[in-house]
């Protein structure tokens, strides 16, 4: 049975791997001449800059996502980076008991702990109320728990253990907490602003945080020496190695259907290309408005696709530089506030910087020297978009006047070091949508806001249209790697269950 698959993103090369291991002959499609999707990363001059993971789920036991990871991937030959303080984050308003602004949000749940009770022994409390759900999650399994992750809503039909209600309860309990509202529960000033600033003052549901630094303490959420895109390119690796095809450079224009059945995809030059099955992994909108044209939709996606109900996530406008220094003495990740904030060209004012130094990959850059990365996030992604599709002369100029913006803001946080920057480059979210194709350059899908729970109606398969299948991070509010990597599986053991196939796994270089 033949299986065109669109898109080479993780969640697409996910699916492949579960289908050639169960009998399926695929071929994947995708527009870029590279694996990966929005896990990647590039390289310019003698620098490599990362667009992705800071760190991947299930890098190590302690996770079970680890499991899923080594279905399609030899884990232990990937090099992984722990560290020991995820976040710096230094504070504008307050100061703790030292005379210190900054905050360091420890990856061991012991030291921060200590650390938390250290700076607020009147909080002491609450700092056990928020380190005792880590523990728990620690203790379980958790892939039982998230079998039906695509389908929050049928969550409680997916526990069937007795041994699961402790994780339930503490899911419950934590469902509708926010950094803001657990902030508000603390007494001490520098406590209350460390937590409100952890995501540069938006409010996020607690699990968010809670359940990354549950595995961030079992060391099984590092970051993969080498990046993105050399993780992307391991999973492309077991694909082929599998008997998969991948025809690169090669964009989806339409899916063709008859009487309600997908039948094929025609690409481009005007290619067809017949199969028994088709599977989206790309973008949904694209999916649903552009390939299908509108055709096997539901009010809800109608909804999405008019911007009511779920958010889609925050674009990205990326400054990387190549700087000659290598900066080992100064943290991998912070964020502080600016004296005067800096205006976007796209309208966002920001009070704050967001710095990741990768001093501790030593791909990434020739020794002595280190690659460095300011992040903004915006909503407003469509100014970008649409300045690039119209006036290509202004959108360079706008990008070069904010970056320049930048190195000066830079230059200071860092200690002089503008004359030591030999490379420079900015992605916008225009760069992450003509890469991608992803819908308004997002980076991972729909925000899951405050209701982590909040179900998202792009599911597997679309109204009225048989033998089509759908998955991406789309599926699931809050996107990123897990969600890909689960959402392949999860779709391939689907297709594996309607055609009568025993779901197998089948070791990557084995008989």
């Amino acid at each position: 049975m033949k299986i065109n698959i669109i898109g080479a993103g993780v969640s697409g090369l996910s699916a492949g791997c579960y289908l050639q291991m169960n009998g399926f002959e695929t071929e994947i499609f995708e527009k870029h001449s590279i694996p990966g999707g929005l896990c990647t990363s590039w390289k310019k001059g003698e620098y490599t800059f990362d667009g992705c993971a800071h760190w991947i789920l299930g890098s190590d036991k302690g996770s079970s996502f680890n499991k899923m990871w080594s279905e399609i991937l030899d884990m232990k030959k990937i090099n992984f980076h722990n560290h020991d303080i995820r976040l710096q984050v230094d504070l504008k308003n307050n100061v703790n008991k030292y005379g210190e602004k900054v905050f360091h949000l420890y990856t061991n749940l012991n030291k921060l702990q200590a650390y938390l009770t250290d700076l607020s022994p009147e909080d002491s409390d609450q700092i056990k109320k928020f380190i005792k759900p880590m523990r728990v999650m620690q203790k379980f399994d958790l892939p039982p728990i998230l079998d039906d992750l695509p389908f929050f809503k049928s969550m409680l039909r997916g526990i069937k253990m007795m041994r699961y209600l402790e994780f339930l309860y503490w899911f419950l309990k934590l469902k509708n907490e926010t950094n803001f509202t657990f902030a508000r529960k603390l007494k001490n000033p520098f406590l209350k602003e460390s937590f409100e600033m952890l995501y540069d003052g938006e409010e996020v549901n607690m699990m968010i945080l809670t359940m990354p630094l549950s595995v961030f303490d079992l060391k099984s959420a590092g970051y993969p020496i080498g990046g993105s895109l050399n993780f992307a390119k391991k999973i492309e690796e077991s694909y082929l190695k599998l008997g998969g095809k991948i025809k690169y450079n090669t964009p989806v224009k339409k899916i063709i259907t008859e009487n309600g059945i997908a039948k094929a995809l025609l690409v481009r030059n005007n290619v067809i290309h017949d199969s028994d099955i088709t599977l989206s992994a790309a973008d949904w909108n694209f999916t649903a408005f552009d390939a299908l044209e509108g055709k096997f939709v539901n009010p809800q996606m109608m909804n999405l696709k008019e911007l009511k109900g779920l958010e889609v996530f925050f674009s990205v406008v990326q400054f990387s530089f190549g700087i000659n220094a290598d900066l080992k003495h100064l943290p991998h990740f912070s964020r502080y506030p600016l004296d005067v904030p800096i205006v976007s060209p796209d309208g966002t004012s920001y009070d704050r910087m967001e710095v990741h130094i990768y001093n501790y990959d030593p791909t990434f850059a020739p020794e002595g020297k280190t690659s460095v990365v300011v992040s903004y996030y915006t909503k407003n992604r469509d100014f970008w978009i649409d300045l690039r599709k119209k006036d290509r002369p202004a959108y360079r100029l706008k990008k070069k006047e904010f970056t320049d913006r930048i190195i000066e803001l830079l230059d200071i946080r860092l200690g002089g070091i503008k004359d030591k920057i030999e490379v420079t480059d900015m992605a916008t979210p225009a760069t992450f949508y003509r890469y991608t194709n992803n819908w308004k350059g997002s980076t991972q899908g729909w925000l899951p806001g405050k209701n982590l729970l909040a179900p998202s109606p792009v599911n597997f398969s679309f109204p009225g249209l048989k033998n089509f299948y759908f998955s991406s991070h789309w599926n699931q509010p809050g996107g990123g790697l897990p969600i890909a990597i689960k959402t392949g599986r999860d779709v391939a053991k689907l297709i594996c269950k309607n055609n009568n196939v025993e779901f197998k796994i089948k070791k990557i270089g084995s008989d």
